[in-house]
């Protein structure tokens, strides 16, 4: 078994105990301070142990320094030893009804810290049937070392009658009692509530931990993914350009003699696609630096989407966009990126000459969907093309739904399906 010990968790607890120790080290003194004035039973030639009292107190606050964690056994122990200090304080030194108290508070406070509610109820069980035996060990004059375990009474009232002084006695070990359970309950709860809240704390800053972690892992991994964007889009368009412009290099090195005319046609076809393939590195760097919402409404930049669309490519699109709630900007963007996408992709391999775009509002759902009339192409031969795989991982973020159907000669359809509760714009 693994025994560890700790240092003292609380300090506002720790300070506690040095007072209660003070406390009970100030009445153990004055006792000692005023013996020569004690009424000791004349028969009684017992000497006071003050030495041994002071060091069961000294060593008692000394366990207070280190706490046993793991072994419940250990823990135990642990405890009893500290009842077992507290009651050889008292019977090495007297004054049980003074000493005793504070003593026993401090192992009720330690035992709060070492175990849940039932074993703190049970040590505070025991230290209050402790204090009461104390109490009857005094009434009924029981020294098992020759000390007496009480304090003495005024010579006023040692002389009243013998019947009126043990009432007397037995009213003041039932006010003693219910003073001790007053505070033995006050110091329970007191202390179960520093508890509770430092648990609180605890388990607050934990979840702050972990929040943290997961924002952290949300950023990796987004930035993983924008970087596979990237790849993807550069093997997409880029190497495509690339790939031409060296085959218009070879031709022009195979024809520069012999028909330099011929060879010039070629470099110029090239010089082009250099220019188309650095105007698409710099058209993804932009996508990554700039909103291309700007400031405007969703509805707008399709508009002007579109149209740029039908200017650049000659492909007619019919839309139809209605929407009846304000949309958070980061999901219109998404939006946004999911229809660029998707004309980008229609616009460099389906050969379509007509697009339909729809974007609904119904039932508390967005939903989007995108036809086309090319050639089409089968979904499940298509793997390694960025569109497509954007398109859906962008929805899914969103916990939205994204199907596609195609088949070649029959067009593509693209549908997503996203629910109105994310996308609401929060104006507070």
């Amino acid at each position: 078994m693994n025994h560890e010990w700790k240092k003292h968790p609380f300090r506002l607890l720790l300070y506690l105990e040095w007072i209660l120790l003070g406390i009970a080290l100030l009445a153990l003194l004055s006792f000692f301070l005023e013996r020569h004035r004690l009424p000791f039973p004349v028969h009684n030639p017992r000497t006071i142990f003050p030495i041994g009292a002071i060091i069961s107190i000294i060593l008692l606050g000394i366990m207070g320094w280190r706490l046993p964690t793991g072994s419940r056994l250990v823990q135990g122990l642990y405890i009893s030893l500290g009842f077992g200090l507290s009651w050889l304080a008292v019977l090495l030194g007297g004054r049980g009804d003074r000493v005793f108290p504070a003593l026993l508070l401090i192992v009720v406070i330690r035992a709060c810290l070492l175990f849940p509610w039932s074993g703190r109820i049970i040590v505070s069980v025991v230290s209050y049937l402790s204090f009461i035996l104390l109490l009857v060990m005094s009434w009924l004059k029981i020294s098992p070392l020759g000390v007496p375990l009480g304090r003495p009474l005024p010579r006023v009232i040692r002389y009243l009658p013998s019947e009126e002084l043990q009432n007397l006695l037995l009213s003041l070990i039932i006010n003693s009692a219910l003073l001790f359970g007053l505070v033995l309950a006050f110091v329970l709860l007191l202390v179960g509530a520093v508890l509770a809240e430092h648990q609180s704390r605890e388990k607050l800053a934990i979840a702050n931990r972990r929040l943290r972690q997961y924002a952290v892992t949300v950023e990796n991994q987004a930035t993983l993914q924008e970087r596979n964007r990237i790849a993807r889009e550069i093997h997409d368009s880029v190497g495509h350009y690339l790939t031409a412009q060296s085959i218009q290099l070879e031709n022009t090195a195979l024809f520069l003699f012999q028909e330099p005319e011929k060879a010039a046609n070629y470099l110029q076809k090239a010089r082009q696609l250099g220019k188309e393939a650095l105007q698409n590195v710099r058209n993804a760097v932009a996508t990554l630096r700039n909103d291309p919402l700007k400031m405007r409404s969703l509805d707008s930049s399709l508009k002007q989407l579109i149209t740029e669309f039908k200017r650049n490519t000659a492909i007619e699109v019919k839309s139809e966009i209605n929407l009846s709630v304000e949309l958070a900007s980061e999901v219109a963007l998404v939006l946004y990126r999911i229809i660029q996408e998707a004309l980008t992709n229609i616009s460099k391999h389906s050969q379509a000459t007509l697009v339909h775009l729809r974007l609904t509002e119904q039932k508390q759902i967005i939903q989007l969907q995108i036809d086309d009339n090319g050639h089409g192409f089968n979904p499940t031969e298509n793997t390694t093309g960025f569109g497509l795989q954007s398109m859906r991982e962008r929805t899914e973020a969103l916990n939205g739904n994204f199907w596609l159907a195609s088949q070649p000669g029959q067009g593509c359809h693209i549908k997503v399906e996203i629910p109105l509760w994310r996308m609401v714009n929060r104006n507070d």
